[in-house]
């Protein structure tokens, strides 16, 4: 059973996706609350799978929630998806986005897909956010651990930030798609990343990617 907080200071916006959620097998709303200082508060007695979180909230926005939620999967909610704040929740170890008129069967696939571990965002979606808000955002050079990475690590995260997958890169650089998952996994752990989404970001923090230069 997959447990779900849901975080939004609208009480209808609440009970819409509880509605939702609640009419499929395998998920259970286990808790909600009105804005981030009560989601850190309820999480810790509720201890959801994947918590929805609206990025926008009094009190405590979902961005500073989710930094302070480090071991509970993160899924922001935005009203639209060129909001420069998904990025910060990004940082701050969002596992994806949605943006909160999506269809009812997008918002349980991401439930799911969050749930299992994985991802939502694919780094060509994650690609297209920086693009758009990424000039208007901070860069910051040489986080921990970058003076680590190899050329070779440096050339993955590249192409992974151009929205490339393992067998694509594999190819680029002509070597096998195994070596590749071993430099991604190496980029991740030398950077302290949990995942390719967040490995795309810093990517574009650091000056590696600029925005409109990724496109394969």
């Amino acid at each position: 059973m997959i447990r779900v907080l849901i975080v939004d200071d609208q009480e209808l916006v609440r009970a819409g996706f509880r509605m939702i959620l609640e009419a499929q097998e395998g998920i259970s709303v286990v808790a909600e609350a009105g804005d981030g200082e009560e989601a850190v508060d309820v999480a810790r007695t509720a201890r959801p799978d994947v918590v929805l979180m609206d990025i926008r909230m009094p009190r405590l926005d979902g961005v500073e929630a989710t930094r302070r939620l480090q071991d509970t999967r993160v899924i922001i909610l935005t009203t639209f998806d060129h909001d420069e704040y998904v990025v910060e929740a990004l940082r701050a170890g969002a596992s994806g986005f949605l943006v909160k008129d999506a269809p009812p069967e997008e918002l349980v696939r991401a439930v799911r897909v969050v749930a299992a571990g994985d991802a939502l965002l694919s780094p060509t979606v994650t690609r297209r956010l920086l693009d758009g808000v990424m000039t208007r955002l901070q860069v910051r050079r040489d986080p921990p651990g970058w003076d680590d990475l190899t050329d070779r690590e440096r050339d993955v995260l590249r192409l992974l930030a151009a929205g490339r997958s393992n067998t694509e890169i594999a190819a680029d650089l002509h070597v096998s798609e195994t070596t590749v998952k071993t430099h991604v996994s190496h980029v991740l752990e030398k950077l302290g990343l949990r995942d390719r989404v967040q490995a795309v970001v810093l990517a574009y923090e650091t000056g590696l990617v600029t925005p409109g230069a990724a496109s394969p």
